[in-house]
Protein backbone atom coordinates (compact mmCIF):
# COMPACT_ATOMS: atom_id res chain seq x y z
CA UNK A 1 0.00 0.00 0.00
CA UNK A 2 1.40 3.56 -1.11
CA UNK A 3 1.38 6.38 1.29
CA UNK A 4 -0.81 9.11 -0.52
CA UNK A 5 0.96 11.75 -2.15
CA UNK A 6 2.83 15.21 -0.19
CA UNK A 7 0.49 17.85 -0.86
CA UNK A 8 2.15 20.44 -3.32
CA UNK A 9 3.23 24.08 -3.06
CA UNK A 10 5.21 26.32 -5.22
CA UNK A 11 7.73 24.42 -6.81
CA UNK A 12 11.22 25.74 -4.37
CA UNK A 13 14.54 24.08 -5.00
CA UNK A 14 15.94 25.21 -1.91
CA UNK A 15 13.72 24.09 0.82
CA UNK A 16 15.11 26.34 3.95
CA UNK A 17 17.59 28.74 3.60
CA UNK A 18 19.40 30.80 6.66
CA UNK A 19 22.02 33.42 6.00
CA UNK A 20 23.51 34.82 9.01
CA UNK A 21 20.95 33.28 11.48
CA UNK A 22 21.72 34.40 15.45
CA UNK A 23 19.36 33.77 18.30
CA UNK A 24 19.94 35.04 21.63
CA UNK A 25 18.52 34.45 24.89
CA UNK A 26 19.28 37.58 26.92
CA UNK A 27 23.07 37.99 27.08
CA UNK A 28 23.43 34.55 25.89
CA UNK A 29 24.08 33.57 21.88
CA UNK A 30 22.49 30.06 21.57
CA UNK A 31 23.63 30.38 17.32
CA UNK A 32 25.95 32.51 16.42
CA UNK A 33 25.58 33.64 12.68
CA UNK A 34 25.03 30.36 10.77
CA UNK A 35 24.51 29.81 6.86
CA UNK A 36 23.14 27.29 5.37
CA UNK A 37 20.31 25.74 2.83
CA UNK A 38 18.64 22.92 2.93
CA UNK A 39 17.96 21.13 -1.20
CA UNK A 40 14.41 19.28 -1.82
CA UNK A 41 14.51 15.84 -1.44
CA UNK A 42 17.41 15.34 -0.13
CA UNK A 43 18.14 14.63 3.76
CA UNK A 44 20.50 16.89 5.64
CA UNK A 45 21.74 16.56 9.47
CA UNK A 46 22.75 18.68 11.94
CA UNK A 47 25.67 16.66 13.89
CA UNK A 48 27.00 18.43 16.93
CA UNK A 49 28.14 18.22 20.69
CA UNK A 50 25.64 18.50 23.43
CA UNK A 51 25.19 22.87 23.28
CA UNK A 52 26.26 23.05 19.68
CA UNK A 53 23.41 25.25 19.11
CA UNK A 54 21.67 21.95 16.44
CA UNK A 55 18.09 22.23 18.63
CA UNK A 56 17.66 25.88 18.58
CA UNK A 57 18.22 25.97 14.94
CA UNK A 58 15.77 23.21 14.49
CA UNK A 59 13.26 25.41 16.65
CA UNK A 60 13.40 28.39 14.85
CA UNK A 61 13.32 26.69 11.16
CA UNK A 62 9.86 24.85 12.83
CA UNK A 63 8.70 28.14 14.43
CA UNK A 64 8.20 27.74 17.48
CA UNK A 65 11.68 29.88 18.35
CA UNK A 66 11.95 33.36 17.32
CA UNK A 67 14.79 34.01 15.02
CA UNK A 68 17.23 36.80 16.74
CA UNK A 69 18.76 38.43 13.45
CA UNK A 70 19.61 37.39 10.18
CA UNK A 71 17.29 35.40 7.36
CA UNK A 72 15.78 32.28 7.51
CA UNK A 73 13.08 30.78 5.09
CA UNK A 74 11.10 27.95 5.01
CA UNK A 75 9.49 27.09 1.66
CA UNK A 76 10.28 30.25 0.50
CA UNK A 77 8.25 32.27 3.24
CA UNK A 78 9.75 34.35 6.17
CA UNK A 79 9.47 32.42 9.20
CA UNK A 80 8.72 35.64 11.28
CA UNK A 81 5.71 36.39 9.12
CA UNK A 82 4.23 33.41 7.84
CA UNK A 83 4.12 30.61 10.95
CA UNK A 84 0.70 29.00 9.99
CA UNK A 85 1.42 28.19 6.34
CA UNK A 86 5.16 26.55 6.84
CA UNK A 87 3.47 24.74 9.74
CA UNK A 88 1.10 23.28 7.23
CA UNK A 89 3.43 21.69 5.23
CA UNK A 90 5.49 20.67 8.29
CA UNK A 91 5.85 17.14 9.96
CA UNK A 92 8.41 17.39 13.19
CA UNK A 93 8.95 14.03 15.34
CA UNK A 94 10.38 15.23 18.27
CA UNK A 95 13.30 13.52 20.81
CA UNK A 96 10.89 13.15 23.32
CA UNK A 97 8.02 10.48 23.02
CA UNK A 98 4.90 12.78 23.75
CA UNK A 99 1.98 10.80 22.81
CA UNK A 100 -0.71 10.44 24.83
CA UNK A 101 -1.24 7.86 27.15
CA UNK A 102 -4.69 7.79 27.90
CA UNK A 103 -5.16 7.05 23.90
CA UNK A 104 -5.08 3.83 21.78
CA UNK A 105 -2.60 4.14 18.65
CA UNK A 106 -5.84 4.66 16.60
CA UNK A 107 -6.94 7.66 18.86
CA UNK A 108 -3.73 9.48 18.88
CA UNK A 109 -3.86 9.73 15.62
CA UNK A 110 -7.17 10.43 15.28
CA UNK A 111 -7.49 13.44 17.18
CA UNK A 112 -4.23 14.92 15.79
CA UNK A 113 -5.63 14.83 12.28
CA UNK A 114 -8.26 17.33 13.71
CA UNK A 115 -5.62 20.08 14.24
CA UNK A 116 -5.31 20.04 10.49
CA UNK A 117 -9.21 20.11 9.64
CA UNK A 118 -8.94 16.53 7.78
CA UNK A 119 -12.25 15.65 7.21
CA UNK A 120 -13.27 12.39 9.02
CA UNK A 121 -13.02 9.88 6.16
CA UNK A 122 -10.19 11.33 5.09
CA UNK A 123 -8.07 10.99 8.53
CA UNK A 124 -9.07 7.50 8.67
CA UNK A 125 -7.94 6.36 5.31
CA UNK A 126 -4.22 8.07 5.78
CA UNK A 127 -3.93 6.48 9.13
CA UNK A 128 -4.95 2.89 8.06
CA UNK A 129 -2.04 3.69 5.25
CA UNK A 130 0.11 4.85 7.67
CA UNK A 131 -0.29 2.24 9.97
CA UNK A 132 0.38 0.08 7.42
CA UNK A 133 4.10 1.96 6.19
CA UNK A 134 5.10 1.81 9.84
CA UNK A 135 4.38 -2.14 10.63
CA UNK A 136 1.98 -0.88 13.64
CA UNK A 137 -1.59 -1.60 11.96
CA UNK A 138 -1.91 -4.94 14.37
CA UNK A 139 -1.70 -2.04 17.29
CA UNK A 140 -4.46 -0.03 16.25
CA UNK A 141 -6.57 -0.41 19.17
CA UNK A 142 -3.80 -0.69 22.24
CA UNK A 143 -3.21 1.62 24.44
CA UNK A 144 0.14 3.87 23.74
CA UNK A 145 1.58 2.90 27.16
CA UNK A 146 1.58 -0.35 26.35
CA UNK A 147 3.52 -0.10 23.43
CA UNK A 148 7.54 -0.71 23.09
CA UNK A 149 9.98 1.68 22.59
CA UNK A 150 10.82 0.98 19.29
CA UNK A 151 6.84 1.21 18.29
CA UNK A 152 5.91 4.29 20.27
CA UNK A 153 9.03 6.28 17.92
CA UNK A 154 7.01 4.73 14.70
CA UNK A 155 3.80 5.88 15.64
CA UNK A 156 5.45 9.73 16.34
CA UNK A 157 6.58 9.06 12.65
CA UNK A 158 3.36 8.43 11.69
CA UNK A 159 1.79 11.07 13.82
CA UNK A 160 4.13 13.43 12.05
CA UNK A 161 3.24 12.34 8.34
CA UNK A 162 -0.49 12.68 8.79
CA UNK A 163 -0.82 16.02 7.22
CA UNK A 164 1.35 15.30 4.00
CA UNK A 165 4.02 17.15 5.10
CA UNK A 166 6.84 17.98 2.57
CA UNK A 167 8.96 18.84 4.98
CA UNK A 168 9.81 16.42 8.31
CA UNK A 169 12.03 17.67 11.05
CA UNK A 170 13.36 14.62 13.37
CA UNK A 171 15.19 15.52 16.13
CA UNK A 172 17.47 12.34 17.48
CA UNK A 173 15.10 9.85 15.95
CA UNK A 174 16.66 6.78 16.57
CA UNK A 175 17.53 7.65 20.47
CA UNK A 176 17.41 4.61 22.50
CA UNK A 177 16.01 2.41 20.04
CA UNK A 178 18.02 -1.16 19.61
CA UNK A 179 19.53 -2.04 16.38
CA UNK A 180 15.88 -4.23 14.55
CA UNK A 181 14.26 -0.40 15.18
CA UNK A 182 16.99 1.64 14.27
CA UNK A 183 17.09 -0.24 10.89
CA UNK A 184 13.49 0.18 10.39
CA UNK A 185 13.24 4.18 11.15
CA UNK A 186 16.27 4.55 8.51
CA UNK A 187 14.51 2.07 6.05
CA UNK A 188 10.89 4.68 6.54
CA UNK A 189 13.09 7.56 6.15
CA UNK A 190 14.42 6.15 2.65
CA UNK A 191 10.96 5.33 1.74
CA UNK A 192 10.00 9.22 2.16
CA UNK A 193 12.69 10.36 0.57
CA UNK A 194 12.26 8.47 -2.52
CA UNK A 195 8.71 9.85 -2.38
CA UNK A 196 10.50 13.52 -2.61
CA UNK A 197 9.96 13.99 0.91
CA UNK A 198 12.43 16.69 2.71
CA UNK A 199 14.26 15.15 5.58
CA UNK A 200 16.05 17.24 8.48
CA UNK A 201 17.01 15.40 11.48
CA UNK A 202 19.98 15.50 14.19
CA UNK A 203 21.88 12.24 15.53
CA UNK A 204 24.25 11.76 18.02
CA UNK A 205 24.75 8.42 16.02
CA UNK A 206 26.94 8.95 13.57
CA UNK A 207 27.33 6.14 11.74
CA UNK A 208 23.19 6.89 11.20
CA UNK A 209 24.30 10.63 9.57
CA UNK A 210 26.39 9.21 7.32
CA UNK A 211 24.28 6.15 6.36
CA UNK A 212 21.38 8.79 5.36
CA UNK A 213 22.28 12.12 5.06
CA UNK A 214 23.32 12.92 1.71
CA UNK A 215 24.55 16.48 3.07
CA UNK A 216 25.06 17.87 6.87
CA UNK A 217 26.85 20.64 9.03
CA UNK A 218 29.00 19.92 12.08
CA UNK A 219 28.03 22.50 14.44
CA UNK A 220 30.43 23.73 17.32
CA UNK A 221 30.10 26.72 20.15
CA UNK A 222 27.20 27.86 17.93
CA UNK A 223 28.72 28.10 14.61
CA UNK A 224 28.89 25.76 11.40
CA UNK A 225 32.44 24.48 11.35
CA UNK A 226 32.09 22.52 8.02
CA UNK A 227 29.10 21.57 5.35
CA UNK A 228 28.75 18.91 2.83
CA UNK A 229 28.48 15.37 1.84
CA UNK A 230 29.59 13.09 4.40
CA UNK A 231 32.05 11.05 2.41
CA UNK A 232 33.55 14.50 0.72
CA UNK A 233 33.94 15.82 4.71
CA UNK A 234 35.68 12.83 5.50
CA UNK A 235 38.10 13.08 2.57
CA UNK A 236 38.56 17.02 3.49
CA UNK A 237 39.25 16.79 7.03
CA UNK A 238 40.98 13.20 7.79
CA UNK A 239 41.76 11.44 4.35
CA UNK A 240 40.34 8.32 3.41
CA UNK A 241 42.12 6.06 5.92
CA UNK A 242 42.92 5.55 9.68
CA UNK A 243 46.05 3.85 11.08
CA UNK A 244 46.25 3.26 14.95
CA UNK A 245 48.88 2.14 16.67
CA UNK A 246 50.75 2.06 20.22
CA UNK A 247 51.47 5.51 22.44
CA UNK A 248 55.35 5.19 22.36
CA UNK A 249 57.61 8.32 22.58
CA UNK A 250 59.82 6.62 19.75
CA UNK A 251 56.85 6.38 17.73
CA UNK A 252 55.64 9.91 18.06
CA UNK A 253 59.33 10.88 17.19
CA UNK A 254 59.15 8.83 14.36
CA UNK A 255 56.11 10.26 12.91
CA UNK A 256 57.07 13.52 13.73
CA UNK A 257 60.29 12.84 11.48
CA UNK A 258 57.86 11.55 8.81
CA UNK A 259 55.81 14.35 9.14
CA UNK A 260 52.46 12.46 9.49
CA UNK A 261 49.24 13.80 10.60
CA UNK A 262 48.45 12.17 13.61
CA UNK A 263 46.64 12.38 17.11
CA UNK A 264 47.24 11.16 20.48
CA UNK A 265 44.42 10.02 22.28
CA UNK A 266 45.69 8.21 25.72
CA UNK A 267 47.47 4.60 24.59
CA UNK A 268 46.80 5.11 21.01
CA UNK A 269 48.14 6.98 18.65
CA UNK A 270 45.42 7.93 15.46
CA UNK A 271 47.00 8.85 12.02
CA UNK A 272 45.06 9.83 8.58
CA UNK A 273 45.68 9.24 5.72
CA UNK A 274 44.98 9.02 1.98
CA UNK A 275 47.29 6.11 1.42
CA UNK A 276 46.85 3.66 4.56
CA UNK A 277 48.35 1.19 2.81
CA UNK A 278 51.80 2.94 2.25
CA UNK A 279 52.05 4.66 5.72
CA UNK A 280 51.33 1.00 7.06
CA UNK A 281 54.39 -0.42 5.08
CA UNK A 282 56.95 3.05 5.95
CA UNK A 283 55.91 2.79 9.54
CA UNK A 284 57.13 -0.78 9.90
CA UNK A 285 59.98 -0.61 8.25
CA UNK A 286 61.00 2.68 10.04
CA UNK A 287 59.48 3.06 13.17
CA UNK A 288 59.63 -0.71 14.88
CA UNK A 289 55.92 -1.59 15.29
CA UNK A 290 54.58 -4.56 16.12
CA UNK A 291 51.01 -4.30 16.17
CA UNK A 292 49.29 -1.63 13.61
CA UNK A 293 45.13 -1.17 12.50
CA UNK A 294 44.48 -0.11 9.48
CA UNK A 295 40.88 1.12 8.33
CA UNK A 296 38.28 3.03 6.75
CA UNK A 297 38.11 6.83 8.11
CA UNK A 298 34.45 7.66 9.40
CA UNK A 299 32.59 10.66 10.46
CA UNK A 300 33.34 9.57 14.24
CA UNK A 301 36.69 10.76 13.11
CA UNK A 302 36.18 13.92 11.91
CA UNK A 303 33.93 14.84 14.30
CA UNK A 304 36.24 13.79 17.18
CA UNK A 305 39.05 15.96 15.33
CA UNK A 306 36.71 18.96 14.52
CA UNK A 307 34.83 19.35 18.16
CA UNK A 308 37.11 17.51 20.64
CA UNK A 309 36.70 14.49 22.75
CA UNK A 310 36.32 16.57 26.27
CA UNK A 311 32.85 15.38 27.56
CA UNK A 312 30.01 18.10 26.67
CA UNK A 313 26.88 17.99 29.36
Amino acid sequence: MHLPPYNKVVAINKIIKAEDLVKRYGELTAVDGVSFHVTEGEIFGFLGPNGAGKTTTMKMIQCVSPKTSGKLEVFGMDVSAHEREIKKYMGVVPQENNLDPDFTVYENLRNYSRYFDIPREEAEKRIEELLVFVQLLEKKNVMTESLSGGMKRRLVLARALLNNPRLIMLDEPTVGLDPQARHLIWDKLQSLKKRGVTIVLTTHYLDEAEKLCDRLVVMDSRKILVDGEPRQIIKDNIGTGVVEVDNHPEIVECLQKNEASYEVMGDIIIIYTNDPMHITEQLSMECAMDKITTRKATLEDVFLKLTGRKLRE
